[in-house]
Parts: C-alpha cells; structure tokens; sequence
C-alpha cells in the first residue's frame, strides 16, 4: 500500500519562503519519479515541479524561486518555495510514478494536499 504524507504548508506573506516535505512509504523510493502539483480555488490543478535520475523540471511559473530535491535513504522529496506571491496560494499535492514531466497520467500515486496560502 503506497502512502504519501506532505507536510510544510502554511500561512506566509508574500516574498516570504515555506518547504513542503513528503515522505512516501509502499514502493521503493528511488524507482520512481517524484512531482509536486497545486490546485488553486476554481481552478484545476496544475503541474510545479518534478524530479527523476535523469533531471528536474519546473513549471515556468515558478522557476527561479523554487526548487525540488530529493533524499532516497530518507524516502522523500522537497519543494523549496522562495519569493512567494499570492497567486501561490493553492493545495499542493506531492505525486509518485514511473514516469516524470507534466502530466497528472504519469503519476499513479497522490499525496493528500497541504494548504499554501500567501497573502499579500
């Protein structure tokens, strides 16, 4: 049974930095890819962030200010949010799979969401 548990999210000012963390049990870690999606209100969720072997992959949005990693002994993988702004704000989701990059199909497992709200 695969379980994946984020954690980090809160309430911060724009301009003002929050690390999500989340740690995945079930699977062997290292095999798979590891991405971050967010869900604002009234809109669907989005890609952010990925990480596998062969390298990462941001979103447009957000490069520059964030960044992903990842510890395989520890089975989990970071997000890095710097400079945030108010359109931020979202659910954001950490997901596992085989493959990595934008689509939410490449992603057979999901995290239940932390709430990031930036205000302004």
């Amino acid at each position: 049974q695969v379980q994946l548990v984020e954690s980090g999210g809160g309430l911060v000012q724009a301009g003002g930095s929050l690390r999500l963390s989340c740690v995945a049990s079930g699977r062997t870690f290292s095999n798979y890819a590891m991405g971050w999606f967010r869900q604002a209100p009234g809109k669907e969720r989005e890609f952010v962030a990925s990480i596998r072997w062969s390298g990462k992959y941001y979103t447009d949005s957000v490069k520059g200010r964030f960044t992903i990693s990842r510890e395989n002994a520890k089975n989990t993988v970071w997000l890095q949010m710097n400079s945030l702004k108010p359109e931020d704000t979202a659910i954001y989701y950490c997901a596992m799979g085989l493959l990595d990059g934008r689509p939410e199909a490449n992603y057979a497992y999901w995290g239940q969401g932390t709430q990031v709200t930036v205000s302004s």
